[in-house]
């Protein structure tokens, strides 16, 4: 049985606007690449043919895996989430010690992660520190800079 991805609703609309775009129009690009490669000549020593097969190769991977996504995708709907603890979908405010900072997360799936736009991945360091804390408590994350202490301030 394959393991389903916790998503929110527009992080699926996102991969689903992905995938579209990849069949629609790159697979399209592709197609026409080989079709001009095919013109040159001998496709055993055409380097264009082979640059676009690789490509068509790699578009066809890309494809297959936002089709796994979103087939095993399970949206989760911050709105049924308690406040009680962080899951994902949460927005959490933490006191980073280390840097004495107060800092705000939105803990996400993996493939909804931006850590410019504050969106932390649930398999990230911080976010499985994260995951199940309440109000109050001291999480310990191992950093590339060292241990971090982090104390849980609000939890929406």
């Amino acid at each position: 049985m394959a393991k389903s991805i916790q998503i929110s609703a527009e992080g699926l609309a996102k991969l689903e606007k992905e995938l579209n775009h990849l069949v629609t129009v790159k697979r399209v690009e592709i197609a026409e690449k080989l079709k001009e490669a095919r013109g040159f000549g001998d496709l055993s020593e055409n380097a264009e043919y082979d640059e676009a097969k690789n490509e068509q190769g790699i578009l066809e991977a890309k494809i297959a895996e936002l089709e796994w996504k979103i087939a095993n995708a399970e949206i989760v709907d911050a709105s049924q989430l308690s406040g009680d603890e962080v899951n994902i979908g949460s927005t959490v405010k933490v006191n980073n010690r280390k840097l004495d900072k107060v800092q705000v997360f939105a803990v996400v799936s993996s493939t909804e992660a931006n850590f410019e736009e504050g969106k932390i991945s649930d398999e990230s360091p911080i976010g499985m520190a994260l995951l199940k804390k309440k109000v109050g408590d001291v999480v310990e994350v191992k950093a590339p800079i060292g241990i971090i202490e982090m104390e849980i301030l609000d939890i929406n």
